[in-house]
């Protein structure tokens, strides 16, 4: 899922030394963004459907809200570099209970375009990748060391188009700033913190943060997440907590869940939204030399059969989530184990002295 989610919540599989992944690596079904680009020519659409009620104990006004969310991400040139526009429109129903008038406002509430780069990916180095062949627990247990983020920039305008009722008085072009990492705590959780300072060239610059934190079940193609979001602005203050849940239907498609709530009542807020995810992925690997490449770089010989095994057990296992490397059973490193130790002993044994 962000992964997680590889999402947001599927951002599990994000361990490689690209940014691709086979399975769709979604920023929903909460707000917080990934410290990882879709990949090199992917184009993702994320978009979800929203109600929210919204009562003011001051102002004495009560509002339902429909709406919809949507965001386009796309790969540039590199697998680090992600173009990024996100939009929300709105339509809400305002009744002021002491006078017992109401009104209607509709319009697109945000328009926003970014770039993000990933400038540390923790988890590059081919030795990172490596699971422990003598420890299960080592590779499936929290390590403070684990802590340590891969991180992201984020820079982006905000575009306030005709008269927007929810941010009068913002200029046309506002600018926002954002940081955001990523830890992989164990495989199964993923850490996920924005902290993001928002309309800067307006009155009303708005400084905000995100904590998520990600879990794929053991089958993996079910994952859950909790939010937590400040806003802290002259405008607008609040503390929001979300919770969640993401489902694979296929590689490529995401469909989600999620609610939330604020912790005061000026206003008080209970929001309700669904939403999928959907990849067109036209990655492509760049090729590199033999000649350039390490020895066993792309784990050495292959041997017979195969790639018939694994064609046989992805039939039988399926197809989506359960690419999602979750790491090597117990099983799984004994064999490599013993694969390890019988390398070695052919080396000795071929070995010629003088």
């Amino acid at each position: 899922m962000k992964n997680l989610f590889k999402y947001v919540m599927f951002l599990l599989p994000v361990l490689g030394i690209s940014q691709y992944t086979d399975v769709i690596n979604s920023n929903r079904p909460g707000l917080s963004v990934s410290a990882y680009a879709v990949g090199r020519n992917v184009l993702q659409l994320e978009t979800g459907v929203f109600f929210e009620q919204s009562d003011h104990a001051l102002l004495n006004t009560e509002s339902n809200i429909w709406g919809a969310d949507f965001a386009l991400r796309y790969g540039l040139f590199f697998e680090q570099l992600e173009l990024h526009y996100e939009g929300t429109y709105q339509a809400q129903n305002l009744t002021f209970t002491e006078l017992g008038t109401s009104s209607k406002l509709s319009v697109f509430s945000r328009n926003r375009v970014g770039l993000k780069y990933l400038i540390y990916d923790r988890y590059k180095s081919e030795e990172r990748n490596k699971p422990n062949l003598y420890s299960w627990r080592a590779n499936n247990v929290f390590q403070l060391k684990n802590l340590i983020p891969s991180v992201s920039l984020y820079g982006g305008a905000t575009f306030n188009l005709g008269s927007n009722p929810f941010y009068v008085g913002d200029p046309t072009v506002s600018y926002r700033g954002m940081v955001a990492t990523q830890s992989r705590l164990t495989p199964r959780f993923v850490l996920i913190t924005n902290l993001a300072y928002d309309r800067i060239s307006s009155d009303f610059p708005e400084l905000s943060y995100l904590v998520s934190l990600s879990h794929a079940f053991r089958n993996p193609k079910w994952s859950a997440f909790v939010e937590h979001q400040g806003i802290d602005s002259d405008r607008y203050s609040d503390l929001l907590i979300r919770g969640g849940v993401a489902h694979l239907l296929s590689e490529e498609i995401q469909v989600d869940f999620n609610l939330g709530a604020s912790f005061k009542d000026s206003p008080s807020r209970v929001f309700v939204t669904f939403g999928g995810s959907y990849r067109f992925d036209f990655h492509k690997d760049k090729l590199k030399a033999i000649d350039e490449q390490n020895a066993n770089e792309n784990g050495g010989a292959i041997k017979r059969n195969s790639m018939k095994k694994k064609r046989k057990e992805r039939e039988r296992n399926g197809s989506g989530a359960e690419d999602i490397d979750l790491g090597p059973s117990k099983k799984q490193l004994r064999k490599q184990r013993k694969q390890e130790r019988k390398s070695k002993k052919s080396d000795d044994n071929g070995a010629i002295d003088f």
